[in-house]
């Protein structure tokens, strides 16, 4: 009998896949599997008996890969079965970021106790009016599972995409989106782009890889959209840069302490994958890697081993 602990809230619809050999605990200290989603593992004991931990996510920064890879414990993610979360909050963004939705609705928040608020706002809007979308150039930093969704949801909505990704050459691009404009020259992005994703993960060569220097090869005006790790962007760059207009717009999921103080930034609270939808698309695909390994050996998805 194999026992599993959940160090966050696990989707039922996962869990109820679990067989007659597991059962779930609430004392981690006896796990042989460990589910998880967002809690630091880094300071944590490793449980005696545990064989197996799975990320019912992408990103895995909040897991000691080696660590565990030395105890020859596995680690599972569960690349793309978010994706569409992300990319829906994506296509959101760059509406917060064009039009004034955000400001349009604390003035009528504000204005709550107007009889008039109707004809008021006729005068009003004028302040919060924005651009608009369609016939713009979206640049997407990464193709992966999260990437290419947004390059043909950016396209459906009648806007042109350049897209780069360093582990893809054009044939392989031209499989994502025949329109979209693929390029080896991340400056070439920068250069052309009225809006900009990005979609890598976390890595000794990427973090920081958005700081001064390359905000400087940016469209005046550019909109900036992070919904794939904080520490991708260089906070004191960024806040230098839309203090200056030379980025019109932040937009990220990754609320801290710099970002937050950040004039025309717009802060979500890490709701990209925040979806019933995602949740459950997440938990069952941890749960299955694990039963397989367990039961054969056999390592999808697995990030460490």
């Amino acid at each position: 009998m194999y026992k599993v602990h959940c160090l966050n809230n696990i989707s039922d619809k996962g869990l109820a896949l679990l067989t007659d050999e597991y059962e779930l605990t609430d004392n981690v200290e006896e796990a042989d599997v460990i589910l998880v989603r967002s809690a630091n593992m880094h300071e944590m004991d490793i449980p005696a008996n545990l064989k197996a931990v799975a990320r019912a996510g992408a990103g895995v920064n909040n897991i000691p890969l080696e660590k565990l890879a030395e105890a020859d414990i596995a680690v599972f993610n569960t690349p793309g079965a978010n994706a569409n979360a992300v990319k829906e909050l994506v296509l959101a963004g760059m509406l917060l970021a064009s039009r004034d939705i955000v400001g349009g609705i604390e003035w009528v928040k504000s204005n709550a106790d107007d009889e008039n608020v109707g004809k008021s706002a006729e005068k009003a809007k004028k302040a919060f009016a924005g651009g608009e979308i369609s016939g713009k150039t979206l640049g997407v930093i990464g193709l992966g599972a999260i990437g290419k969704l947004v390059v043909n949801a950016a396209e459906a909505l009648g806007m042109s995409v350049i897209g780069y990704d360093p582990f893809l050459d054009a044939d392989r691009a031209a499989g994502i989106s025949a329109d979209m404009k693929f390029t080896s020259d991340l400056d070439e992005l920068f250069a052309g782009s009225d809006f900009i994703t990005i979609h890598v993960p976390a890595t000794d060569s990427t973090r920081g890889m958005i700081d001064a220097a390359a905000i400087d090869k940016m469209r005046d005006g550019v909109v900036f959209l992070n919904f794939s790790r904080d520490v991708l962007v260089d906070d004191e760059a960024m806040a230098k840069a839309l203090e200056s207009g030379k980025v019109s717009r932040y937009v990220t999921d990754f609320a801290n302490p710099a970002v937050v103080k950040m004039e025309r930034a717009i802060v979500l609270p890490h709701l990209g994958a925040s979806t019933a939808e995602a949740e459950d698309n997440c938990a069952i695909m941890a749960v299955q890697e694990v039963m397989d390994y367990l039961a054969d050996g056999t390592k999808n998805h697995c990030v460490n081993l």
